[in-house]
């Protein structure tokens, strides 16, 4: 089975921590990237990188310095090159205006990220059990 590319764009020094440690645990061999903010994830997609280097799936923050996970959502979505990739918001906002904001731009899920270190980690292996192991993604 070919490696899963998957583009984490976050932040916070130890959600990245704790979402390559599950990742790296888990039973599906995947290729793990981070970018750390809004600006240097729209520059990568504009760079027009090779199909190879796209993600299969992409985690993605709303509070990003730069460029907010939201206008970093709307730039691939309203993108004919990237909207098929499916893009899960994974954030600390539990606001009803950022997960009605981030389905009006078609999200393909809105995570809340769970504040105990443990509960996130198993929340981060869910999402690739899900994503991974059962979802069909476009390659």
């Amino acid at each position: 089975m070919k490696p899963i590319k998957i583009l984490l764009i976050e932040d916070s020094e130890g959600d990245i921590l704790l979402t390559v440690e599950a990742l790296s645990d888990s039973k599906i061999v995947n290729d793990i990237y981070v970018l750390k903010d809004g600006k240097e994830a729209i520059e990568f997609f504009e760079s027009n990188p090779p199909a190879e280097q796209l993600p299969d799936l992409i985690l993605l923050d709303i509070n990003l310095p730069m460029k907010s996970g939201h206008e970093v959502l709307s730039y691939l979505k309203n993108s004919m090159s990237y909207r098929h990739i499916a893009v899960i918001m994974l954030t600390t906002s539990s606001s009803e205006k950022d997960i009605l904001r981030a389905y009006d731009s078609y999200v393909n899920c809105y995570i809340t990220k769970p504040i105990d270190a443990s509960d996130f980690m198993d929340a981060v292996i869910k999402i690739e059990d899900f994503w991974i192991s059962i979802v069909t993604l476009p390659r």
